[in-house]
């Protein structure tokens, strides 16, 4: 498919590129600092190079440098390569520290990543420049008019810039969806298709050399991951219950464990640091915020997060999430929950057992009862210990709906790795770096009508 070869391309371009950058910018930093190369540091640089090519390839994968094809604004790449290339620095940093014959001096590592930040930047923004203003194509979404609506409001892919989308409905004779499949570059299908008819649509896709975008439900989620098992000259597929098998428990509760005494040791500055801002902010108010949550197994446990609302903020509304600028959140609670920093004290929690470094997000009774009679499957959640972070977390903000945080949390469970689990904990310091991914739900927001031409056609 020319597409897909073309997106492969791009990534093997990108990867070269970027680590050509990574190169340059020592190289930079060595004429700047010395106004040339010392024959010791030399020959140091090109013991240790191997290794500084391997930790930028290891986190240009990890943060999907490459990936500059998806919903991606420029501050979004420009926090990953911040992110990227601090990490990069510090364990170039113990790589030149281990091994002594390779050091490099601080200052060179400090000009380097510098001169790396400024150089993928504009290399990636040059990229964008030129591949981007080409992005346009046909968009068939078949789905109902609500679920329309609602992913144009999501939806802010390059592929849908400039262009404009023909929504089908899914009941619409198989005839004239393959038609309007013969005119469109991409196609995107919603939960509301019948099993037997997206499966069809699918082969047809294929048949054409078209790519297609998948809304999973439940059933497609269970199948992933599923291993086949002959029977006599018969193929089955075994499909396993949620959750972890006993080893891949053992390892992440052994990490959690660790991790979270180590981090709580080097953190214990800056735990007390915002105990006194909140004291100070309020002297008579609790610095510890405890309420019930549901964990693995639905079993209630104690939360304990940093005070970030004025105290008794549910006396008289009762459970009810926080909104955009919310009027009881303090003025330390505004910093704190915009960097996470009100999160820290859940490490106690992961030491204790009640929950993990990763997993879904543990919710309150009030609301998993709501949210079960809307979504049945949102009880397989709880298969699993929650998590201080998670793939929905990741991948979503606190705004995002709960029926698309579900299936993050169910695709997490479903493909759960301990590599997976490390993934997810770097990809969250891009997170606290993102400020809409903190900022609250907009009770008031209502879906915008898209508007059609007399085609059927939606502006997006």
């Amino acid at each position: 498919m020319p597409y897909i070869n073309e997106l492969r391309n791009h990534k093997f371009l990108i990867i070269l590129v970027d680590l050509l950058c990574i190169l340059a910018a020592y190289i930079a930093a060595f004429y700047i600092r010395y106004q040339g190369f010392p024959a010791k540091n030399w020959e140091s640089f090109v013991s240790l190079l191997p290794w500084i090519l391997l930790i930028g390839l290891f986190f240009i994968s990890v943060y999907e440098l490459y990936a500059l094809d998806r919903k991606n604004t420029l501050w979004d790449i420009l926090v990953k390569i911040f992110v990227a290339v601090t990490f990069m620095a510090f364990l170039t940093m113990a790589a030149s520290y281990f091994f002594r014959e390779f050091a490099l001096p601080r200052s060179i590592l400090f000009i380097a990543s510098v001169f790396t930040i400024v150089l993928l930047a504009t290399w990636k923004y040059i990229f964008l420049k030129l591949t981007r203003r080409n992005v346009v194509g046909k968009v068939l979404f078949i789905g109902d008019d609500d679920n329309t609506e609602r992913m144009i409001s999501k939806i802010k892919h390059p592929m849908l810039k400039g262009t404009s989308i023909k929504q089908v409905h899914p009941n619409i004779p198989m005839d004239k969806i393959n038609h309007y499949m013969r005119h469109a570059d991409y196609i995107i299908l919603c939960t509301s298709i019948q099993k037997e008819k997206k499966s069809m649509i699918i082969y047809h896709a294929m048949e054409c050399n078209k790519l297609v975008y998948v809304v999973p439900t439940l059933y497609e989620l269970l199948l992933q991951r599923s291993s086949v098992t002959p029977l006599d000259d018969t193929m089955l597929m075994s499909v396993k219950p949620f959750g972890l098998t006993w080893d891949q428990a053992f390892i992440k509760r052994a990490f959690d464990v660790v991790t979270s005494a180590f981090t709580l040791i080097c953190t214990s500055p800056l735990l007390l640091l915002v105990a006194i801002l909140i004291k100070l902010e309020d002297p008579k108010g609790s610095i510890i915020y405890k309420q019930e949550r549901l964990g693995k197994d639905n079993k209630p446990f104690m939360i304990y997060k940093f005070r970030s609302m004025v105290e008794g903020a549910e006396k008289k509304t009762g459970p009810v999430l926080a909104t955009q600028n919310d009027d009881r959140i303090t003025k330390v609670g505004k910093f704190i929950r915009a960097t996470r920093l009100d999160e820290l004290p859940q490490l106690f929690n992961v030491l204790k057992g009640d929950m993990s470094l990763v997993g879904p997000r543990p919710e309150r009774s009030f609301f998993i009862e709501q949210l079960s009679k809307e979504h049945l499957d949102y009880a397989y959640r709880n298969t699993v210990q929650p998590g201080i972070t998670g793939y929905a977390q990741i991948m979503g903000k606190y705004s995002t709906e709960a029926e698309d945080k579900l299936r993050f949390d169910l695709y997490y469970i479903r493909n759960y790795t301990f590599w997976l689990d490390i993934v997810i904990m770097l990809k969250t310091f891009t997170v606290l770096l993102d400020k809409t991914k903190a900022e609250g739900t907009d009770s008031k927001k209502k879906w915008k009508r898209a508007s059609k031409n007399k085609d059927g056609n939606v502006t997006a």
